[in-house]
Order: C-alpha cells, then sequence, then structure tokens
C-alpha cells in the first residue's frame, strides 16, 4: 500500500510509534482502541486490542524486527483469540520516505498461508490508512499548521 501524505515525516513516524497516538488511529473504521501498548525497538512487544461497534473483541500483537526512525519500521503481526490461540506470523514493512514536505508512507505486509487472510487484511489496512490520514490532519490542525 502507498500513501502520499500532507505531514512531515517527523509527524508521521511518531503517530506510527506512540501509543498514545497510535490508539487513537489503528483499526477498521468501525473499531475503538481499548488498549495500546507498545515497546518501540528491536525486539520490543506491541499489542493492540480493539472493539468492533458490534462488540467483538479483537487483539493483534507483535515483535519489532527495526526501528529506524524516522525512516522504517519492521514488526511481526498475529492475531490473538480471546483463548490465547495465535494465527500465523506476518512480517510488516512500513518505510517513510520525505517528499516535498510531505510523507510518502510505503506498508508492505508479507507471510501469509492463505489468500483470503491477505485480502482481509488489505482491507482493513485500507481502513485503517484512512484514519491515520485523518487523525495527521487532526494533529497538524492542533499545532497550527492547518490542513
Amino acid at each position: 500500500m502507498d500513501r502520499l501524505l500532507d505531514a512531515p515525516r517527523h509527524l508521521v513516524f511518531a503517530v506510527w510509534t506512540r501509543p498514545e497516538h497510535a490508539a487513537r488511529w489503528w483499526g477498521p473504521q468501525n473499531f475503538m482502541a481499548i488498549s495500546c501498548v507498545m515497546d518501540v525497538r528491536p525486539g520490543g512487544a506491541w499489542r493492540k486490542v480493539m472493539r468492533s461497534t458490534e462488540g467483538d473483541v479483537v487483539i493483534k500483537i507483535g515483535v519489532y524486527r527495526e526501528v529506524v526512525a524516522p525512516e522504517r519500521l519492521v514488526f511481526t503481526y498475529r492475531d490473538e483469540a480471546p483463548d490465547g490461540t495465535l494465527t500465523p506470523e506476518t512480517l510488516v514493512t512500513v518505510t517513510f520516505t520525505e517528499e516535498s514536505g510531505r510523507t510518502r508512507l510505503r506498508l508492505h505486509q508479507v507471510g501469509f498461508e492463505q489468500p483470503g487472510p491477505r485480502d482481509g487484511h488489505v482491507g482493513g489496512w485500507a481502513s485503517t490508512l484512512e484514519r491515520h490520514a485523518y487523525y495527521l490532519t487532526e494533529c497538524r490542525r492542533a499545532e497550527g499548521q492547518g490542513g
């Protein structure tokens, strides 16, 4: 996935790496964060718990493999069922490139064993990245940078 965001790279990276920000946007449109814990360093774990508007609870977990501020994040990604069962691990790479005061965000996720889960993640990430772009606009307004 590829997005050109009207925000400086340092802000886009901060919004991806600080739990107080990620809790506000990370998840599809019909989900709200219940908790967001992030130890953003190589080997550090992350865990997000979300609730859908229908009341379903979804848990996402992973471990950071690479953190190169403000250029790149690489982390594992899994779903955790309420009984503790885990889905197969995938790997997400997010890069942040400056382009004339804006930021090009590229997200790539690999390691799916079946096309169904992969296709479901495409829709989930598309919705999540829409929320991310909207949240960035709100951050820029709060900082007095317009939007």
